[in-house]
């Protein structure tokens, strides 16, 4: 785990983070690894949902090693005054609070925009919701799954004689916390620069992934076309699929490229194709995608995975199988950029984690250390507000804490 918090680049930004599970939190979690100071508030007693989730070692889940690394664990009561006032000291004293409740929640805990403004003005809060703090959906509950769904992820992934499929993770609360944190940050470089007060970046799930639709809108807006599922196929740009190996492998191959599409018809014995003149655009190459797709499904199939792959690289075509984790622990790419890092576990196990992204030259970020666990840190946080020893105990007798 590394120590180079002072060279981080977030260095010096307090955030307070309210929430639980996946978009809150995975949000501060990319903050944390850049060098903010995240306080996560949690509930006396039980804490963030997550600590359970998945596979445990222990009584403690792995994601939560992951998704809360270098954060601090305070425990407040909110339904508590008096762990009201608590949290709103701390707010005084913040950049950034991220919130992922439902509309309207943190105004009934007496943590409201209105009231947190008039407390620091100079406040970033970023709220996270399944349909955001307006229109007529704003107090729904809305989870991933139902941004995907109403983003239109949902409706085109999968094969089109089949119902539509989601992804393996939870994707839309990821897409959610990365424009979360890009807001946030958008919003303290705005700060910074005009003027020095704060102001509210509300991100819905649903227009989160909305927003990756590529050219979805104008497509249908222009033409009244309605995009659908098409399986691997990448629609309208040929050739982009999945192919099956004689051993089974699953090789994606993008050859969609005017020169890679030639490369790719000469590694896979078709000239004829290579020179083509009616092949030579992707408008050519889509009208005649089951013929394309044919023959490479052919020349696929009649080798092993890795000759594929060999004689496509070798080829200069953008190919690789389809990875499962295993895979990615022994591939020499992922070991050359240290995409896996190794640390202790509290009770000296080893554990391997995923590496921060995005790569920073000179002011990367990094592992500090593990989820904690939880109130780990609120003496020492509530000593930076005045507490004593002995308040801090009365309050957790009180079940303030």
């Amino acid at each position: 785990m590394t120590q180079n918090a002072h060279d981080k680049p977030l260095k010096g930004v307090r955030v307070i983070e309210f929430g639980t599970l996946i978009a809150g939190p995975f949000c501060t979690r990319v903050l944390a690894e850049f060098g903010a100071e995240v306080i996560k508030i949690e509930a006396p007693g039980s804490g963030d949902p997550l600590r359970k989730w998945r596979k445990l070692h222990g009584d403690t889940s792995l994601w939560w090693y992951v998704q809360s690394r270098n954060k601090q664990s305070v425990t407040l009561n909110l339904k508590a005054p008096e762990g009201v006032a608590i949290a709103r000291r701390l707010v005084a004293g913040a950049d950034i609070v991220v919130e992922n409740f439902r509309p309207g929640v943190m105004e009934k805990l007496g943590l409201g925009w209105e009231t947190l403004k008039a407390d620091n003005p100079a406040l970033v809060m970023v709220r996270l919701s399944g349909f955001g703090q307006t229109g007529p959906y704003r107090d729904q509950p809305g989870f991933g799954a139902i941004g995907e769904s109403m983003g239109g992820l949902r409706y085109i992934t999968g094969d089109a004689d089949r119902a539509p499929v989601k992804t393996g993770i939870s994707i839309g609360d990821s897409i959610a916390a990365l424009w979360a944190a890009l807001g946030a940050l958008m919003a303290l470089r705005h700060r910074e620069v005009n003027g020095g007060q704060g102001q509210v970046v509300d991100v819905a799930l649903y227009e989160a992934v909305f927003a990756m639709m590529e050219s979805m809108v104008p497509e249908f807006d222009r033409f009244g076309f309605v995009r659908e599922r098409t399986g691997n196929v990448m629609p309208g740009i040929t050739p982009s699929n999945t192919h099956t190996a004689r051993d089974g492998k699953h090789i994606i191959v993008g050859g969609n490229g005017d020169a890679i599409f030639k490369r790719l018809m000469l590694a896979v014995g078709r000239p004829d194709l290579a020179e083509d003149p009616a092949l030579a655009d992707n408008a050519g190459r889509d009208a005649r995608a089951a013929e394309i797709y044919g023959v490479i499904d052919d020349w696929v199939g009649r080798h092993d995975g890795a000759f594929v792959l060999e004689t496509l690289k070798a080829a200069q075509v953008p190919v690789s199988s389809i990875y499962s984790v295993a895979d990615m622990f022994a591939d020499p790419q992922y070991l050359a950029r240290q995409m896996i890092e190794r640390v202790g576990l509290p009770d000296g196990a080893s554990l391997a984690i995923p590496a921060v992204v995005p790569k920073l030259t000179a002011t990367p970020g990094g592992t500090d250390w593990l989820g904690p666990a939880l109130g780990a840190h609120t003496e020492a946080v509530l000593a930076t507000l005045g507490f004593s020893e002995e308040e801090v105990q009365r309050l957790r007798t009180d079940g303030v804490v």
